[in-house]
């Protein structure tokens, strides 16, 4: 089920901060009750290869979210604790120490079961009933959240691949122009590039100022 222009989901999940302060994080209620865009990004397992190097890139391009009003979150399946023993784990071990927003623990994976980012299908068993076949951890979904709790982005990855936080940023840029401008933003939309009007007369003026294609 995608969310992309609807109101992301009302639940309120275990978190954990980096000093192991026990938190209950509401995603859409921290969009909308503080007026912020949020950045939530689920990774599959703690301690493990691609995943580490998301947390520093996100944590190392931290201010540049900060100054566009914009939280980021991280979130997983794993229990606050194994997070806490990851974020005390150095860098050069493997570990994300240094990291310093809230990572989510959806233990009970209420929250990803929602947003349907399980790898995996729950099936029925004659012997046991519904079991669940797959790891039950979550892909690499990212969710983009405007200060009204509407997603506005919304991508997932396969286990392997990693993020371009890069792209967050333009594209929190690029929403961030048309609240306030009411302009579109065409394709490769850079801040400080044109936008245009969403009219044929827009789109017309827009194209015949790009160099031809050959």
């Amino acid at each position: 089920m995608s969310f992309t222009g609807k109101k992301f989901p009302n639940i309120t999940v275990d978190a954990i901060d980096y000093l192991g302060d026990n938190l209950f994080i509401n995603i859409f209620e921290e969009a909308a009750k503080k007026e912020k865009k949020v950045l939530l990004f689920w990774y599959p397992k703690d301690f493990t290869f691609v995943c580490p190097t998301e947390l520093h890139a996100f944590q190392e391009a931290l201010p540049e979210f900060e100054k566009r009003n914009t939280i980021v979150i991280g979130a997983s399946c794993d229990t606050n604790e194994v997070h806490f023993a990851w974020l005390n784990t150095p860098k050069d071990n493997g570990g994300i120490e240094g990291v310093t927003y809230p990572i989510l623990a959806d233990t009970n994976r209420n929250l990803s079961r929602v947003l349907g980012i399980l790898e995996g299908e729950e099936k029925e068993s004659e012997e046991f009933g519904f079991v669940f076949e797959g790891s039950n951890v979550t892909f690499r979904a990212t969710y983009l959240i405007d200060e009204e709790g509407k997603v506005f982005h919304e991508s997932v990855n396969d286990m392997p691949l990693g993020r371009n936080v890069k792209e967050y940023i333009r594209l929190i840029d690029a929403y961030t122009h048309v609240q306030k401008f009411g302009e579109v933003c065409p394709a490769n939309w850079e801040e400080g590039k044109d936008a245009m009007n969403a009219t044929r007369d827009g789109v017309a003026a827009y194209l015949s100022t790009q160099p031809a294609m050959n």
